[in-house]
């Protein structure tokens, strides 16, 4: 009544050496490294509007303290990319209130992805490095929610 099937079907899988696969452990690596990476791009943004401190907002910024940071957070790209240093983007001009203001949101978004990736990979150094970021940018959230 029915006829047999002669060809292979489409749903079968592909043979695994043909796929490449990665680790649980490199997927994470790939994934701290791009928040850390973006974090850092905010990081550079907020030390450029910190150095040019045209408005109060930015001169509470501390530049010093977002240049080590910067460092830090770059020394760990390299570490978890395995290769140099990662390229660091020209910061854009422009300082208003609600651009500091929206990029230290950005910035506290982003440690606390990193600080989530970082604890699933149980990597102490970036989960130490991420909280404190975390916590740096917390300061001046918390200080709007009780404005």
């Amino acid at each position: 009544m029915y006829e047999p099937i002669r060809t292979k079907s489409v749903h079968t899988m592909a043979a695994a050496q043909e796929i490449p696969h990665r680790s649980r452990e490199e997927e994470l690596d790939i994934r701290l490294a791009g928040q850390l990476t973006a974090l850092l791009t905010v990081t550079d943004e907020l030390h450029a509007l910190a150095t040019r401190a045209d408005t109060q907002e930015a001169r509470e910024l501390d530049a010093a303290a977002l240049a080590d940071a910067a460092d830090r957070i770059a020394e760990q790209v390299a570490r978890l990319s395995g290769g140099p240093y990662p390229l660091r983007a020209e910061p854009s001009d422009g300082g208003t209130p609600a651009r500091v203001e929206a990029l230290r949101q950005r910035a506290h978004t982003l440690a606390g992805n990193a600080l989530a990736v970082a604890t699933s990979r149980d990597d102490a150094a970036a989960m130490a490095l991420a909280a404190e970021r975390m916590e740096a940018h917390a300061a001046p959230l918390r200080d709007l929610a009780t404005a």
